[in-house]
């Protein structure tokens, strides 16, 4: 199979009958082997019925439906788990991607042997205030923070190699950080091409602004993860190393100083009287805590299970 083309959707039922025409129309004039996953995220309208009906006159389709609505992380790490596709595609369902664009991306991740080319939607078409400027913002400190300098992390399209997709775990909202996610796992061959953007033709965005608060947080988190998520007694083993030992030293130099009172008979200087002994107490508890709490990390990260919080209902 040349490619698989994973089409995440929540209501959507009007745009899937074009969209498929169009990706059916492109991959054939090509003369590319493909099947397509839709992923049905809980939809609420007659989008799972379209799929079915699509799916009847056209074997290449295949399809999950969840059992409510977990979110674009768990449907493309479900769709992740199937695909067989040499390059796997991911695009939304909407139309505001062109599925035109799947040669040129095809062709550059050949040509460059990359493991990702992502899209950049250079030229939006959405609302400058409510979309365009907090997106600009968010992929500048994404950059900044992750080290991948891509101008669209949130672009839902995407070629990857196959191998990429089956070596990255994409939960919670992590969907926007999946190259940073492939390049925390060795996939570091990454590159953008320019593509089309188009305002949505059909129903409305299921994204609000707060998605832009969640994703700094997941960035924050991403980061804190590619550093020390797997050696976490790196960073709270150091960090309650350091504030014990400060504290420790505090304590002792609080016992030398009272020692030297003895001497001198000024038996009125009392340790429990400074407030810098409760400061050195507190310094000792805490670097404690923070120790366990790195070596209890370390005993976590031993145990390895399969992510899986997503429950499917259908599947074909």
């Amino acid at each position: 199979m040349d490619l698989s083309i994973i089409i995440p959707l929540l209501n959507e039922e009007e745009s899937l009958e074009e969209l498929f025409s169009r990706i059916d129309t492109v991959c054939t004039s090509h003369n590319f082997s493909y099947d397509v996953w839709f992923v049905d995220d809980g939809s609420t309208d007659n989008s799972w019925g379209v799929i079915q009906l699509l799916s009847a006159n056209h074997p290449q389709i295949h399809a999950i439906r969840f059992t409510k609505n977990y979110g674009k992380s768990q449907a493309l790490h479900a769709a992740f788990a199937k695909v067989k596709g040499d390059i796997v595609i991911t695009m939304d369902a909407d139309l505001q991607d062109f599925p035109e664009e799947i040669p040129g991306l095809v062709s550059k991740l050949k040509e460059g042997n990359y493991d990702i080319v992502s899209g950049w939607k250079k030229k939006r078409f959405d609302n400058v205030v409510t979309k365009n400027l907090p997106s600009k913002l968010f992929n500048a400190s994404a950059r900044k923070v992750s080290g991948v300098f891509l101008h669209d992390f949130n672009c839902g399209l995407k070629a990857y190699k196959r191998q990429v997709v089956k070596s990255v775990d994409v939960y919670g909202d992590m969907h926007r950080y999946i190259p940073v996610l492939a390049a925390n796992a060795g996939f570091k061959n990454i590159t953008e091409k320019e593509v089309q953007h188009q305002a949505r033709p059909y129903g409305v965005s299921k994204f609000g602004a707060n998605r832009f608060i969640r994703g700094f947080l997941d960035l924050i988190t991403l980061w804190f993860v590619s550093r020390f998520g797997g050696r976490p007694m790196h960073f709270f083993g150091a960090a309650g190393t350091l504030m014990f030992v400060i504290g420790f030293l505090a304590v002792l130099g609080l016992i030398v100083n009272k020692f030297i009172a003895l001497l001198s008979k000024d038996y009125g200087n009392l340790i429990a009287n400074n407030p810098l002994f409760y400061i050195a107490l507190t310094m000792m508890i805490l670097g404690s805590q923070l120790f366990i709490a790195g070596f209890l990390g370390e005993m976590l990260i031993r145990t390895n299970r399969e992510r899986k919080n997503y429950y499917i209902e259908e599947e074909f």
